[in-house]
């Protein structure tokens, strides 16, 4: 019997570009598998890595930097979001069974290539962890925080390479939405203490993360019990991702807001990671290590 390869990591990347979407398979950062592997490899070299070549060199200010991406990633994702809401409208999408249309339709075009944006984002979003490196905050850089940057970006090459629209739509609608709240919160934080009195929300941005992440887990298992033409392996692999995150959250969300902590103490992360407030004083009342949450 002929060696087909398979049995090997380059036989896998091979048979992996055979099978995907012809539609995507020449966009950016999609030629092979091994670019969000090998883009997944050097960011734990730098979370690593990092930390060891600031020690000893001051931290860098990085506020009007801060303020800049924070807002321009509420731009993006807002655009995003409209683009997932109104892709899926114009294409009459159902929130239950919806397949994927692997035509050339404008319509299905439009919504591969919101998923593929998406999907982008992921990379730019790992600026968040060389903030933190080059502000010597490393100890905002918790296993929460490095999952989910690492694997999003894993987890959306295999989207897009397979199931461009169709009810994938649905998870990152949310997400957007979300992610436009969060760093509209984060981009004002990074202002200035004065902005501190209208700040007094933080704590509901991981509610609204777990709620987003509870909404994906009824709606993927929605579509696992209904008879779809939709890959389940996707449904599957959604679900169990959705419900380690919800773990991972509730876990943060329990010691950092319900369980009593010395006044002195300050921990790691909350389960929103991102910045925290540029001010001493904003640092003594918001007394958590802050992570960009989600999208998840």
């Amino acid at each position: 019997m002929a060696d087909t390869g398979m049995g090997t990591t380059q036989g896998w990347s091979q048979y992996l570009v055979s099978q995907m979407d012809p539609r995507v398979s020449r966009w950016p950062l999609m030629a092979s598998p091994w670019i969000p592997v090998g883009t997944v490899g050097v960011y734990l070299a730098v979370v690593f890595g990092g930390p060891k070549l600031m020690k000893g060199r001051d931290s860098v200010n990085l506020q009007t930097i801060i303020v800049m991406y924070n807002f321009a990633l509420v731009a993006l994702s807002a655009y995003m979001c409209y683009e997932f809401l109104v892709s899926a409208v114009l294409a009459k999408y159902s929130l239950v069974c919806q397949p994927v249309d692997y035509s050339s339709h404008p319509n299905s075009l439009r919504m591969a290539r919101v998923c593929w944006l998406y999907y982008i984002s992921k990379y730019i979003e790992l600026a968040d962890t060389v903030f933190f490196i080059l502000r010597k905050k490393s100890g905002q850089i918790t296993f929460l925080h490095v999952y989910h940057h690492a694997t999003m970006i894993l987890n959306w090459w295999l989207g897009v390479a397979f199931v461009a629209g169709g009810q994938s739509f649905f998870h990152p609608l949310l997400n957007t939405a979300v992610h436009v709240v969060m760093y509209t919160y984060y981009g004002l934080a990074a202002l200035g203490p004065h902005w501190q009195p209208y700040l007094w929300w933080k704590k509901y941005l991981t509610t609204l993360q777990l709620t987003q992440f509870a909404i994906v887990m009824v709606h993927t298992v929605t579509n696992i019990i209904a008879p779809c033409a939709f890959p389940k392996g996707f449904n599957w692999a959604v679900s169990i991702y959705a419900l380690s995150l919800i773990a991972l959250f509730s876990n943060f969300y329990r010691k950092a807001y319900r369980t009593p902590k010395p006044a002195t103490k300050r921990s790691e992360s909350n389960g929103v990671h991102k910045e925290e407030h540029q001010n001493n004083n904003i640092r003594r009342k918001h007394i958590h290590g802050e992570m960009l949450g989600s999208h998840s």
